[in-house]
């Protein structure tokens, strides 16, 4: 529950501080006075947007702190999700600086507004008057009835099951739709990979072949230049080894002489060795190379192959054209896998399915059960606030497709006079009538769900008397299972208040402020008899003030 509040610089605040009991709180004030700013203050501990526009002195940041007593209410699991620490005693705090940033806090910590808005739906409900247009809201309607049945936690665990199934869905749409248009390029891709297969691609077979071609266009050359070469070495009449080896032997003759001498024979003797070696390699390369017209037009032919494919590929390699070939097969083998894809893909999904709808039908069965209980209380709360023959029924028009929240599609149908037809709220119910629903429907939420504070933001809208009066009640009453607050413009739900506060207004030369005390004794006979007549107090409206206190 909220034990505290602190505010300081937002608005027309320039600093306030608020301790707040257990059971039931009531805030009033004139119009204008300033109960909003403080609910709107409030409404930032727990997760709502801000902006620098919200500060009083825009030199200064603004700094809102609210203690809470989560002692009882089973929030441990958020904590430690969430990584922070746990104490009984939470405190949150929001701050705007002058550029407009914004900094929130979990117990010291720093946390981001997402993680405070999950927080704070755990601890406040604020019910505001234009909130009670949620009333007419079929996802609301639903919400009412889950709560009550208590399958809340159900319902989130079929959602999340709900959409991981609908993204499945998708996921199988989009591989029909590739494997659609796989097929259809498929053939294409067929073709072209037996193309660069049956070619039987070797990475360096192409440069061997430039090779080889290039010598087989020069043969002729090449063997006349080798004849020429053979001849001299060899069959010329003064050729070249014989000449080497009777060097070599006048050399020898004279070598003892000198040292020299000696060597140099020696080295030209190694020379005719390697002559007679070059000259026989000569010899065999002579042999081999001979005219081939067949060999140079097979050379060619497989050229050719290997440049049109090349050209027509765009790339000018083998290892490129058998990169291509490689990536082709991984596409038709991708498109083969996808039909084995598909079909795992769609038993899954019939699995979910099936156990899906089993879960919908629970949950069809657990809201079933909780109907006519919530007809029933509803209808006793409501002739409570001066609705003698009202009826409510919930109609139930089942889908026949799952939907994000089952299989059951929730309406209220409601009449609050004898005879009347029975129609959907949003049809019939006027104003007033609204926000006594609104109550009665808050009051079932709040008995099972057990929030810690439910505040109500003047949703008396319409009712008075004796209505006003029961309306007041059933806050009382509410309040002996959480914290209620209520801000009020009735004495007959203000009275009813274990706390009273009043907000009103101060100013001085330079500006206007909010501030809020607590009523007491003889000042909050003052307050109602001011909200029953007006500011002109009379004796009549302070005895019927004492009246309404229980004085």
């Amino acid at each position: 529950m909220l034990k505290s509040l602190s505010i300081r610089n937002y608005a027309l605040i320039d600093a306030l501080e608020i301790d707040i009991s257990a059971g039931f709180t009531t805030i009033t004030g004139e119009t204008g006075a300033g109960k909003s700013i403080i609910l709107d203050a409030l409404s930032l501990i727990i997760g709502q947007r801000a902006d620098a526009q919200v500060l009083l002195d825009k030199s200064k940041k603004c700094v809102i702190e609210a203690c809470f007593d989560i002692a009882n209410y089973h929030l441990t699991e958020f904590f430690k999700r969430n990584e922070l620490d746990f104490d009984a005693t939470l405190l949150i705090r929001r701050e705007i600086n002058p550029e407009g940033k914004s900094r929130a806090f979990i117990n010291d910590t720093p946390v981001n507004v997402s993680q405070l808005k999950e927080l704070g739906d755990k601890l406040i409900d604020i019910h505001s008057q234009h909130k009670t247009l949620q009333i007419n809201e079929t996802e609301f309607q639903l919400y009412v009835i889950d709560s009550y049945a208590g399958i809340l936690d159900e319902v989130k665990a079929y959602k999340s099951k709900f959409i991981h199934l609908r993204e499945q869905k998708k996921e199988l749409q989009h591989l029909k739709e590739t494997e659609a248009k796989a097929k259809a390029d498929n053939d294409y891709y067929t073709f072209l990979y037996t193309e660069l297969e049956t070619a039987n691609l070797i990475e360096n077979e192409q440069t061997d072949l430039e090779q080889e071609l290039d010598l087989l266009n020069h043969v002729e050359l090449i063997k006349s230049t080798l004849n020429k070469a053979l001849y001299a070495l060899n069959h010329a009449e003064n050729n070249i080894l014989q000449q080497a080896v009777s060097i070599h032997n006048q050399l020898t003759q004279i070598a003892a002489f000198d040292k020299d001498l000696e060597e140099n024979a020696q080295r030209l003797h190694s020379l005719n060795i390697e002559l007679k070696d070059i000259t026989a390699e000569l010899e065999r390369i002579e042999e081999r190379t001979l005219f081939n017209p067949e060999r140079s037009e097979h050379i060619n032919l497989r050229l050719n192959e290997l440049y049109r494919l090349q050209q027509k590929h765009r790339v000018s390699t083998v290892k490129e054209l058998m990169d291509i070939r490689n990536d082709l097969d991984n596409k038709i083998q991708d498109s083969a896998s996808l039909e084995t894809k598909i079909k795992t893909l769609e038993t899954a999904i019939q699995v979910k399915e099936k156990d899906l709808l089993t879960a919908a039908e629970t949950l069809s069965l657990k809201r079933k059960k909780v109907f006519a209980e919530i007809e029933q209380k509803a209808v006793q709360i409501l002739i409570k606030l001066g609705m003698p023959n009202v009826r409510v029924k919930t109609e139930n028009n089942r889908s026949v497709v799952m939907k994000e929240h089952g299989l059951d599609d929730i309406v209220f149908t409601f009449s609050a006079n004898k005879g009347s037809e029975m129609k959907a709220i949003d049809k019939v119910a006027s104003g007033g009538e609204l926000s006594r629903l609104m109550l009665a429907f808050k009051s079932l939420i709040s008995e099972k769900k057990l929030l810690p504070t439910i505040i109500f933001d003047e949703i008396d809208s319409g009712v008075s008397g004796e209505v006003a009066s029961q309306t007041g009640l059933i806050m009382k009453k509410l309040s002996e299972g959480m914290q209620v607050i209520a801000i009020t413009h009735l004495p007959q739900i203000a009275a009813k208040g274990t706390t009273h506060f009043q907000v009103y207004k101060v100013s001085d030369k330079h500006s206007t402020y909010v501030k809020i005390r607590t009523l007491e004794a003889q000042s909050r006979v003052e307050a109602i008899a001011e909200m029953l007549s007006g500011n002109n107090i009379t004796e009549a409206s302070l005895v019927t003030a004492r009246e309404l206190l229980g004085h």
